[in-house]
């Protein structure tokens, strides 16, 4: 069975009771020249423990771009970090719709099988999966809709194919059921003004932000955005839910039975409110906790009938009143701050001595060392996009890590999960927009969360912005981002700003919001099922901008005792020369370019096209001295003639020539040895006997003379 529809800019043509027809849900979906495979599978028998057994993974073929994958395994292996974000998305997209006490173990599997460089794979693939699920004999609500949104010279662009998206100012994915959002996940995209950029020696230090636009969203831009796809996820669910609801698998799933515990809660609200209340406003989060287990021990002993895990679900709901009732009747947190209110902060820069940049920014019980780390274009990491003909070369990378110790839990270091590589990614994104693209420099950022009490990925960005600025980096402004929560409870509704884990947990929504003092760059939200009004929303971004902006207040103030440690910085030098001259540097075979890496300790990259040359190196004067050495060689007259090769030297040296030299440098193949004029002479280390150092004096004799290049012997 096919259908076509027409639907948000795009043909969509879905093929159900085709393939993968034991599954509980299946289809095959075409957009473009993409093709997606969606399934939904489910265990019959559920889990005892009180969560959603949901996994969901997204696979992408390397057939669907015509190849074969990469490294030494030709075949596909564990998931990308593109493959897991999206997974994340499409995870936190449809996790809402499965009903209360749903306990059966589900995976929902997402594979491209063809992939069309125009056609946004994520937009598709949790479309296709909401399909899936809603095809299976899983009883949710609706589908799922899933649209992207651009922004082109400000006009708003619906489903933006990747090209359009590229020339875009904003990247806004949203999904929603009906009238109702469940998830957004939005970022700026800088412009660059690209006639301005001059590659200059002193490009490093001379860059500015006038260079580029963060392209920072406002508050009130940010809700017509979502105003004008709210339209289309409404309008794509009801047809998605028109087209297929004769389909739908029938049948009865039991749902486990929550139990309330009702009397048990009365009993504990009735003879232990002052002992919880206690635990909740006059505690920390670590010595909370402890007290709250305290008191259900004490409750055990005096209801000897209850076992301990009805007993702690009780005095978490009565936990959790307490929370939300202090919230919305008394405007009181467990903390004692006003809802409005963030936590103290604290900013120490630069604290570790030999890493070029680092931050360690406090924020209440959470805590996040962020250091920076400056490299060459060798240190970028190469990514391999499905839509993308060649690797793609990741300038700007933010790293996240979340130990157990963070949180007081003894737990083994692990690779990093799906929670990390998203918290990371938020962090970039957030970032991102303020990092010049044409930085001279490779960025990598480290995010350690030492202690953590809500928002850690947020703690990440104000660190990060920090950190980059103790290294150096020249970024257009600083970015910082705060947690924002939301409480609906007897017909009221509650903002709060800068969350704790306490809120997070029994709070309705949590939503990040990240910027610089002008707009938004960065804002993550999951919402549950009943989703959010406009007022509310906007009153909320509105609160969150007034967090932001004192954050950046305090950040702004820390900046000034920065104080950068210039020595152990890598040094770097960015100049152009004629790119016909590009062959001169690098030499027959590459010789060189490598003597020049080797003698003078340097990196250098070159772009033959451009004419550009970078060199970089731990010391200054080396980095000079090779860039003196490489404007040497190409303001000399030519030496290479395209059809003919090298021509004849002209070096004011003879044959047979005998000098008493200093050594200047020891590389692996030889000795550099200072003859005059600037020029050196290569000892090969065939010829050298004995043991020679750096500074020794020796007496060589001049062998041959080639290609600019002159080779000694020992006299």
């Amino acid at each position: 069975m096919t259908y076509s529809i027409e639907l948000n800019n795009h043909l969509e043509i879905f093929d159900i009771d085709k393939v993968a027809k034991q599954a509980s849900g299946a289809v095959l979906m075409r957009q473009g020249k993409s093709v997606v495979l969606a399934t939904v599978a489910r265990e019959n028998t559920p889990v005892e423990e009180d969560f959603l057994p949901l996994t969901v993974q997204y696979i992408e073929k390397a057939y669907a771009a015509g190849k074969i994958p990469g490294g030494y395994i030709k075949r596909e292996t564990k998931p990308s970090d593109a493959e897991t974000l999206t997974a994340r998305i499409i995870d936190r997209s449809l996790r809402p719709l499965f009903p209360k006490g749903y306990a059966y173990p589900t995976q929902i599997v997402v594979m491209v099988l063809s992939a069309d460089s125009e056609v946004d794979l994520q937009v598709m693939s949790l479309n296709a999966a909401s399909v899936a699920l809603y095809l299976s004999d899983i009883e949710i609500k609706a589908p799922v809709c899933g649209v992207r949104i651009a922004q082109i010279e400000g006009e708003f662009i619906l489903n933006p194919t990747c090209s359009e998206l590229k020339k875009s100012n904003l990247d806004l994915y949203l999904a929603g059921v009906k009238d109702e959002l469940l998830m957004i996940e939005m970022r700026t995209l800088p412009s660059y003004d690209t006639e301005n950029l001059a590659l200059e020696s002193n490009f490093a230090e001379n860059l500015t932000s006038g260079m580029q636009n963060m392209n920072e969203l406002s508050e009130d831009a940010m809700i017509r955005a979502l105003d004008f796809g709210m339209q289309a996820i409404e309008n794509g669910s009801n047809a998605y839910e028109e087209a297929f609801n004769k389909h739908k698998k029938q049948g009865e799933i039991e749902l486990k039975i929550i139990e309330e515990h009702s009397e048990l809660a009365e009993y504990i609200e009735k003879n232990y409110s002052n002992e919880i209340k206690a635990a909740l406003y006059q505690m920390a989060k670590s010595e909370r906790a402890v007290e709250l287990e305290k008191i259900a021990q004490i409750i055990l002993k005096s209801k000897a009938s209850e076992d301990k895990e009805a007993i702690m679900s009780a005095l978490n709901k009565v936990k959790r009143k307490f929370v939300r009732s202090g919230i919305i009747n008394e405007g009181k947190r467990a903390d004692g701050r006003s809802l409005d209110e963030v936590r103290p902060i604290s900013i120490e820069t630069n604290l570790l001595p030999n890493a070029h940049g680092s931050c360690l920014f406090t924020r209440g019980q959470t805590q996040a060392l962020v250091v920076a780390t400056l490299g060459t274009d060798a240190d970028a990491q190469m990514i391999d996009l499905l839509t993308e003909k060649t690797s793609i070369s990741e300038r700007f990378m933010v790293n996240y890590n979340f130990p157990g110790f963070s949180v007081g839990e003894a737990s083994p270091m692990k690779a990093p999960g799906r929670r990390e590589l998203g918290h990371g990614n938020l962090a970039k994104r957030a970032l991102y927009p303020s990092v010049d693209e044409n930085y001279p420099y490779v960025i990598r950022l480290v995010s350690e969360i030492l202690e953590s009490n809500g928002s850690s990925s947020m703690a990440s960005v104000c660190g990060g912005a920090l950190a980059l600025r103790a290294a150096g980096v020249k970024t257009a402004k600083l970015v910082a981002g705060v947690a924002m929560g939301l409480v609906f409870e007897e017909g009221k509704t509650a903002v709060l700003t800068d969350i704790m884990g306490l809120e997070d947990h029994d709070g309705d929504m949590d939503f990040k919001v990240a910027g610089s003092k002008d707009g938004i760059t960065a804002l993550q939200m999951d919402i549950k099922l009943g989703g959010i009004d406009k007022n509310t929303l906007q009153r909320a971004l509105l609160q969150a901008k007034d967090a932001r902006l004192h954050i950046l207040n305090i950040m702004e103030e820390a900046e000034k005792d920065i104080v950068i440690n210039e020595e152990i910085l890598p040094k770097l030098e960015l100049f152009s020369v004629d790119p016909s001259k590009i062959v001169e540097i690098i030499g027959q075979a590459g010789k060189t370019i490598k003597e020049i890496i080797e003698k003078f300790e340097v990196a250098i990259d070159l772009d033959r096209d451009k004419g550009e040359v970078k060199i970089a190196g731990a010391r200054n004067e080396q980095v000079k001295a090779a860039k003196d050495y490489i404007i040497n060689i190409v303001s000399k007259e030519s030496k290479f003639d395209k059809k003919r090769g090298f021509k004849k030297d002209h070096l004011p040296f003879e044959i047979g020539e005998v000098f008493e030299g200093r050594v200047k440098n020891i590389a692996p193949f030889g000795a550099f040895i200072e003859l005059r004029d600037g020029v050196d002479g290569l000892l090969h280390s065939s010829k050298i006997k004995g043991d020679l150092r750096e500074n020794d004096l020796v007496r060589v004799r001049v062998n041959e003379l080639k290609n600019g290049k002159v080779s000694l012997d020992l006299a």
